[in-house]
């Protein structure tokens, strides 16, 4: 009896020890390096311009434009609702059930000149609310790979506004 005691307290700290990966946090330095880059032209217009069009593209709806200091902010509402979690929980909790309901990203950009170069740095937020409207989580998009994806289409939205396309 003794023994098997100890082989499951052995085997339930394994377990533990294995499943729980320290997930290493990104500083903000690290963060902002993938969220902005540079790019060799002269007019900030056009910058302007090609941001505007990957972001309207996306469905995001242009809530600001301060082109004097190179600003503008976005939003896109994602409906998120799950009916697998919707009807269980109205069925068992009536009107008082709460459950997730959509996605809210927020998108910030700042447009800055740098010598004979503009920076763009983009920054997107999640907000996620549930059926009643309340947010439930609140976190930044530090996904290396989301930022690289909107960079790339920015990339081809400066080559199209350069040509004229």
């Amino acid at each position: 009896m003794k023994q098997i005691f100890v082989i499951s307290i052995l085997i339930s700290f394994f377990i533990t020890n294995c499943a729980s990966f320290p997930k290493t946090e990104k500083t903000q330095l690290q963060i902002r390096a993938f969220q902005t880059r540079t790019y060799d032209i002269t007019e900030s217009k056009l910058i302007l311009k090609a941001v505007l069009n990957v972001l309207q593209d996306d469905g995001f709806i242009v809530k600001n434009a301060v082109p004097e200091i190179g600003l503008l902010t976005a939003t896109k509402e994602i409906d998120i609702e799950r009916e697998i979690e919707s009807i269980p929980a109205f069925l068992f909790g009536g009107t008082a059930a709460s459950w997730i309901k959509s996605s809210i990203i927020d998108a910030t950009c700042n447009i800055s000149d740098f010598g004979d170069k503009y920076k763009v740095r983009v920054n997107f937020t999640q907000k996620i609310l549930d059926n009643r409207g309340n947010i439930v989580q609140i976190r930044q998009i530090d996904d290396q790979k989301f930022y690289q994806t909107f960079f790339t289409k920015l990339d081809k939205s400066i080559y199209l506004q350069k040509t004229g396309l």
